[in-house]
């Protein structure tokens, strides 16, 4: 209301000094005293920077050096900077804001051509801490001479793989005036699950598979693809980078190893109904033999007995004594036709032991060595052979599975030293 009343009466003098009038001595004092006043109403009293440019565009080869100022006696405040981007300083007594510039700080990434830096500017009493002024200007650096951005493989020239190898390594860029921020991929021939390379220090990974090279129609056996890879810039300007890649022809593994474990399967499962069937001919051959024994054991007792019986003195005693060993002798084509030899059973029951042996001893001494066993093939074929050969030579017996024995009684008995024993092969 002050200021109102002060203007208006300000207002009216001015209009009286328009119109010609002679002011009195009264009349200059109060405007006088009107203008004091208004100094006094209008004094500056918000701390706040004088010279503030909200906006600084820096070459690259050229020193910044601008000098802040304040509505306030400078020695009793302090400035600092806060989000300063590297190689940009204040002084804290006098607000002398400096950037010397390096090269250095930009081809190592810590400062970026064409990019607005938000810095956050302030002052501050040193003596009140309420009295204080914050701030922020723009800073952007610029470069007369455009540096190209260049894309980097961190694999160089030609590479050499061969089918289910993997192929890795990163594209790497050497970032100029301006950054390379899209990447795009193509090849010179078609491929398949491989990891897309989009920006800079992305990795590409791809597996070629083992049916990529034909080795009927492709030459030497082995396949070229150039991976190209395009980088641009905001700009639209391009670098382009190649990595040839020649893919031999290479053993399918996996299918090779399938192969390996069914052929394996296969001859340990024949092993097991050879196992069984060796059972049951031990067996038959076990009664025989208790029964031959027994023929034998009696024919020899009838016979002993007459011997003694011929010694005698009783009459009726050497004449049973002299039917007896006749007793005997008839014994023995009893025994031959109740309780014949088992000559077949027992040749089958020693080859079907052979061969089992044999299948063992193949299977030991073809194991495959790793996941990628250069002879994995070659062992797959042998075994093959040896099963056909074995089962060749007992086309003729009866090869029985077990339904009622495990795996483990069936290798207990085959193993039992009882039967390593009735088995073991003569010198």
């Amino acid at each position: 209301m002050k200021k109102l009343t002060l203007l208006s009466f300000l207002f009216s003098i001015l209009v009286l000094k328009s119109s010609g009038q002679v002011l009195t001595h009264e009349d200059s004092l109060t405007l006088l005293k009107a203008d004091s006043l208004l100094h006094v109403v209008h004094a500056d009293t918000t701390l706040r920077i004088m010279n503030l440019n909200p906006n600084f565009n820096q070459h690259v080869d050229s020193m910044l050096v601008y000098q802040f100022q304040i509505n306030r006696d400078p020695s009793r405040y302090y400035w600092y900077l806060r989000n300063s981007p590297a190689g940009l300083k204040i002084d804290k007594d006098n607000g002398l804001l400096t950037f010397k510039p390096d090269k250095s700080y930009f081809l190592s990434g810590k400062l970026k051509y064409d990019y607005e830096y938000k810095v956050t500017i302030g002052v501050q009493n040193l003596s009140n801490p309420k009295d204080r002024y914050d701030t922020s200007f723009s800073l952007t650096f610029y470069n007369t001479e455009i540096l190209p951005s260049r894309l980097k493989p961190s694999i160089s020239g030609t590479l050499v793989v061969y089918e289910g190898e993997p192929v890795s390594f990163k594209v790497q860029c050497e970032t100029g005036s301006f950054p390379i921020e899209d990447i795009l991929f193509s090849s010179s021939i078609s491929i398949k699950n491989f990891s897309l390379v989009k920006k800079c220090d992305d990795e590409f990974n791809w597996t070629p598979g083992y049916d990529f090279v034909n080795p009927e129609t492709d030459p030497d056996k082995q396949k070229t693809v150039s991976l190209i890879f395009i980088g641009f810039t905001k700009f639209k300007i391009r670098d382009t980078a190649t990595v040839k890649v020649i893919v031999k022809d290479a053993l399918n593994y996996p299918l090779a190893n399938e192969e390996f474990r069914q052929v394996a399967k296969s001859i340990t499962t024949y092993s097991l109904k050879l196992k069984y069937t060796f059972l049951q001919l031990d067996k038959k051959l076990k009664r025989t033999r208790g029964a031959r024994s027994t023929f034998d054991l009696t024919t020899a007792a009838t016979a002993l007995t007459g011997t003694v019986l011929n010694t005698s003195k009783s009459t009726g005693a050497q004449n049973t004594g002299k039917v007896l060993p006749s007793v005997g002798v008839a014994l023995v084509p009893v025994k031959e036709t109740t309780a014949p030899p088992k000559t077949v059973e027992q040749n089958q029951a020693t080859l079907i032991r052979s061969s089992i042996k044999r299948l063992d001893y193949m299977l030991f001494d073809n194991q495959v060595i790793g996941d990628k066993d250069p002879d994995v093939v070659k062992k797959t074929n042998k075994l093959k052979d040896e099963l056909k050969q074995i089962q060749t030579q007992l086309i003729d017996v009866p090869v029985e599975m077990a339904t009622n024995m495990t795996e483990e009684e069936l290798n207990n008995y085959f193993n039992s030293p009882k039967v390593n024993k009735k088995y073991r092969l003569k010198k």
